[in-house]
């Protein structure tokens, strides 16, 4: 991938058109560019968006999909099929929009868990790595803690959120519980 534009002017958000031809051209370095490299902005937390070249319709979203879905069909996949089946069971469903938060959050809080485990990591030598990484650390044990117990506190209140919101529509219809 070529790099950004010689006058040093970085733009607010890189733009990629995809084309008819399902090819991608990068705005910003003048090129076409595949979706591995596409990916690779995803991993330096490069900010872009994917527009179809025709209609400037926004394909980002189909564009990170397509990568997910070229990610779990090589190597060891994230997601077992019946994760993907309960996930499709989800959409259409009154709780999807809760869900789509939930995931979101527990997925940024997952993130920030390993940003901190690889941040501290970076101190220790390779011995020290393999002897962390083989017996009950405390301060693993920890974190995961951290984890588990935030996305519980997220869980319960959307369920408090839902029961709400359901309280007052039924009110609405003139049903109390």
């Amino acid at each position: 991938m070529q790099s950004r534009k010689a006058n040093g002017a970085k733009p607010a958000q890189r733009v990629i058109k995809k084309y008819p031809n399902r090819r991608l051209y990068d705005t910003d370095t003048s090129s076409y560019i595949t979706l591995a490299e596409v990916k690779q902005l995803v991993m330096d937390n490069e900010p872009f968006t994917v527009r179809d070249a025709k209609t400037n319709d926004d394909l980002t979203r189909s564009i990170l999909l397509q990568i997910i879905l070229e990610e779990e069909a090589g190597g060891q996949p994230m997601f077992s099929e019946p994760a993907l089946a309960n996930l499709i069971r989800i959409y259409g469903h009154a709780a999807q929009a809760m869900m789509g938060t939930y995931l979101e959050k527990n997925v940024q809080a997952f993130m920030e868990m390993q940003n901190k485990l690889a941040e501290q990591s970076k101190t220790l030598t390779p011995e020290m790595w393999s002897q962390f990484m083989t017996m009950q650390n405390p301060m693993l044990q920890g974190m995961m803690g951290n984890y588990v117990e935030q996305s519980k506190t997220m869980f319960d209140t959307m369920q408090e959120q839902m029961a709400k919101q359901t309280e007052q529509m039924l009110g609405a219809f003139g049903i109390k519980r």
